[in-house]
């Protein structure tokens, strides 16, 4: 459905690496509009967590437009999110192109709407690969309790699925994994 608004890049950021580039969805209004609307019907949890930086693009809109996204809870690189004192959780991730590490703030779950004696969230980033980054997300996550209540996964969500790396089978134990599109044969 959306296969001809993004880019591939060769090489990058690396050699053997085909990036993909979901920017290009900011230049075309009725496709950026249908894939919020997509990303909407798919999400059944008040709270949205987002990885930087092009998560924040398609989750930020949620906010205005959706009947029940109540709270986006940003993921950052390091040196990115002001915070107090033993607020800030360090998350170690392993991409299809090497580690890295993202940050959230216990604050920003605390400010969720709670469901009983949980948080549900939803977990939005623009690709899944090898899904690194987000199981990455999900073992911290899984970790925590915030104010007694407990983080429930209700699903997993990308623009781009690369079935060849294997993301979806790390992540479905956890919760369902959507995607909306898939790029099959692409590494």
């Amino acid at each position: 459905m959306f296969e001809n608004v993004i880019k591939h890049y060769s090489d990058f950021p690396k050699p053997g690496i085909d990036f993909i580039d979901v920017l290009p969805f900011l230049h075309d209004k009725q496709a950026f509009s249908e894939a919020i609307r997509e990303i909407d019907r798919l999400i059944t949890a008040p709270n949205l967590a987002t990885v930087e930086a092009r998560g924040f693009l398609f989750g930020a809109p949620l906010l205005s437009v959706s009947d029940h996204v109540q709270t986006l809870i940003p993921f950052r690189k390091k040196g990115k999110l002001p915070h107090a004192e033993g607020d800030l959780v360090r998350v170690e991730i392993e991409k299809e192109y090497g580690s890295d590490e993202l940050f959230y703030r216990l604050s920003d779950f605390a400010a969720c709407q709670p469901s009983g004696d949980y948080i549900d969230v939803t977990i939005f980033d623009d690709l899944l690969a090898t899904g690194g980054t987000v199981d990455g997300i999900v073992r911290s996550l899984q970790q925590q309790s915030i104010g007694g209540r407990r983080i429930r996964l209700r699903e997993f969500i990308f623009l781009v699925e690369l079935p060849a790396l294997g993301g979806r089978k790390l992540l479905e134990p956890v919760a369902p994994v959507h995607a909306l599109m898939s790029l099959e044969g692409v590494e």
